[in-house]
């Protein structure tokens, strides 16, 4: 029998690498997956949809420099709707938020009282007319590839 030292008395080779063998690994990460968003109810045509992808509260809804992804989509000027794809998406918990630039501008439009001017709308029709929807009302688990409706809110 091989025998092997350890702290100074010995020990079977066996026992070793059994030892060796029972340290846990690191879990291996799941697939990616895509997530497609189809936004609709657009008014018009004008400008861009601006999609923001968060995985967390943090910044939910309205700053998109917090989000995991950004992308902008092109509205279908006879459907007046857009779809965004993103690709090589992590499983986990996420919430989209989306408005409608209708003048390019970069960001959403309010007036005077901070009432949106442009339409927006969030992940399980989280956006409500009376406040700003949150993080908790808008999540949802993404455990592969899945699409995601956003109805926008005028």
């Amino acid at each position: 029998m091989i025998r092997a030292r350890f702290l100074g008395k010995p020990m079977s080779l066996f026992l070793v690498l059994s030892l060796l063998f029972t340290v846990p690994l690191p879990a291996l990460s799941p697939n990616p997956a895509t997530l497609t968003i189809h936004i609709v109810n657009a008014r018009n045509a004008k400008g861009v949809m601006r999609v923001a992808l968060f995985r967390s509260p943090e910044g939910f809804p309205g700053d998109a420099s917090k989000a995991l992804r950004t992308q902008p989509a092109r509205i279908d000027p006879q459907t007046l709707n857009a779809q965004a794809v993103f690709s090589g998406v992590p499983q986990g918990t996420y919430a989209v938020m989306v408005f409608h630039d209708e003048n390019n501008d970069g960001k959403l439009d309010k007036n005077m009282l901070g009432i949106p001017k442009e339409g927006y709308g969030a992940s399980n029709s989280a956006a409500k007319k009376m406040h700003a929807p949150v993080f908790n009302e808008a999540k949802f688990s993404l455990t592969s590839d899945q699409s995601v409706e956003v109805k926008l809110i005028y």
